[in-house]
């Protein structure tokens, strides 16, 4: 019998090829698990002690108190762990030179950054809405009986839930993105913490929330993982608009950038 040859010619790849290359790769390191593992534990962690602490609200601040906020305060913790991550899937191979070894397999570098992104975006998505999904559910077991338990039937709950483990994923395509854009792991890290944590506390200082609601965090914290409007802030389908152009544009932009150098 004649065997099939299933190869494909030289030079001859597609979407799907790339995308199985980096899933192979992503799920191989180490690092993967551990990063992911530690976004479990921590915003677990962090979740429950903050609901633990969380006092009965007064009489007139009943209406707007929202236990969600403080049950989803660990993803303080948990997008930057991812976002360091998402630096790490391209930074790291510029650091190690097995960025040329990618680059002869799949020489289309917006298609490679292209399957890097659906492949990092798939498990971000999956994992964050597994952390805050069991984060809620382990977190609110933790109020006292003087605080009104959120169930997940509760107007807004079920959205900010979902939002917020969306919001894991867009981190690390944003992590991504600067590592594409700068190619160096620790300056990456620093612009993701300065976007994440800086800029925005400064702004919040200098102007309140009139700039600093825009900023990715603050749009996770007042917008997303939220089950109750907040004032002032932008309303959480508009956040999570913004969050898509912020990683859309930052993701043209590397791949651009991926483009004109060399490796």
């Amino acid at each position: 019998m004649t065997a099939v040859r299933t190869e494909l010619p030289v030079g001859h790849y597609g979407f799907a090829h790339a995308a199985r290359m980096e899933w192979i790769k992503l799920g191989s390191l180490r690092s993967t698990l551990w990063a992911l593992l530690a976004t479990v534990v921590g915003m677990v962690a962090i979740g429950v002690v903050t609901i633990a602490n969380t006092k009965a609200p007064s009489p007139d601040r009943a209406a707007t108190f929202d236990p969600v906020n403080n049950v989803l305060a660990g993803i303080a913790l948990g997008q930057l762990v991812v976002g360091v991550l998402g630096v790490l899937v391209i930074t790291g191979e510029y650091s190690s030179g097995a960025i040329r070894s990618t680059l002869a397999a799949i020489p289309n570098r917006p298609l490679l950054l292209a399957a890097k992104a659906a492949v990092l975006g798939v498990v971000t998505l999956a994992v964050g809405e597994v952390i805050t999904f069991a984060t809620f559910l382990v977190g609110r077991l933790a109020l006292t009986d003087a605080v009104p338990r959120p169930a997940l039937g509760d107007p807004g709950v079920p959205r900010a839930l979902l939002l917020s483990g969306a919001y894991l994923a867009m981190v690390g395509l944003l992590g991504l993105a600067l590592g594409a854009v700068v190619r160096h792991t620790a300056l990456a890290i620093g612009l993701l913490v300065g976007v994440l944590y800086v800029v925005p506390a400064v702004f919040a200082g200098l102007t309140g929330v009139t700039v600093a609601k825009f900023f990715p965090t603050m749009i996770a914290a007042n917008s997303l993982a939220v089950a109750k409007p907040v004032a002032d802030c932008l309303s959480p389908w508009v956040g999570f608009a913004m969050l898509c152009l912020y990683v859309a544009a930052a993701l043209v932009a590397g791949g651009h950038l991926l483009v004109r150098r060399d490796a």
